[in-house]
């Protein structure tokens, strides 16, 4: 029986339009990482004893948080400002990490339904499983999420870079968006592009643009009736 691993991020969650909604409220929104209006003193000295106040509209741990381009990459650096890498990691798995993951939209309206009807129309021809790249608190929030959406699916396999090998090992056929997995897979697995904005310049044998196409396309690969 084959085996077959549908991937969270691209393909049933919308995890880079909540990534832009969350950026957007938090840091470009609001004062909570630094804002242009906030007063501050500045105290000068000299060699008499009088002291001057200077108020101004600046914040000296003020950053310039802006949105740089459409994600077309998943190397959020080149479409977002941050201060640095450890900002975007406590940004997105320890601030927010249960409304970033936990409380993404689908990436299509009916995901889910559609996802469900897979099951039941595969489940005897197939081994499905759900498989997805997390750290730390993001793997409770992405159960969260497919708890939400009613996920049947049985099989969960939540990877890292380190056990990305065993998610390869337990899968035959893998449909994702991620552009690195579809640009580095293993020579005897196939892979299906679930189309996105960052990986459409990417070139593979196979693709869908929804969830309906899905059996249609294990059809022409597998010939099954």
């Amino acid at each position: 029986m084959k085996r077959i691993g549908i991937e969270i991020n691209g393909v049933l969650r919308d995890t880079i339009g909540k990534f832009t909604e969350l950026y957007e409220k938090h840091l470009l929104d609001t004062n909570q990482y630094g804002s242009t209006n906030r007063t501050y003193e500045i105290e000068f000295s000299g060699d008499t004893d009088e002291v001057t106040s200077l108020s101004e509209n600046v914040d000296v741990n003020w950053f310039d948080y802006k949105i740089l381009s459409p994600v077309t990459s998943l190397d959020l650096e080149k479409h977002f400002t941050f201060r640095n890498k450890e900002e975007i990691y406590s940004f997105m798995y320890e601030e927010y990490t249960m409304e970033l993951f936990g409380h993404s939209s689908s990436t299509e309206m009916n995901t889910f339904n559609m996802l469900n009807d897979i099951y039941h129309n595969l489940r005897d021809i197939y081994d499905l499983s759900i498989v997805s790249d997390e750290i730390g608190k993001s793997k409770p929030s992405s159960l969260f999420f497919l708890s939400k959406f009613g996920c049947l699916l049985e099989k969960i396999f939540f990877y890292s870079e380190i056990t990305k090998n065993d998610m390869w090992d337990g899968v035959d056929i893998l449909l994702t968006a991620n552009p690195n997995l579809l640009l580095n897979k293993p020579s005897d697995k196939i892979v299906i592009k679930f189309e996105t904005g960052y990986n459409k310049d990417i070139i593979t044998e196979h693709s869908i643009s929804s969830l309906h196409e899905f059996e249609d396309k294990l059809k022409l690969i597998f010939k099954y009736v």
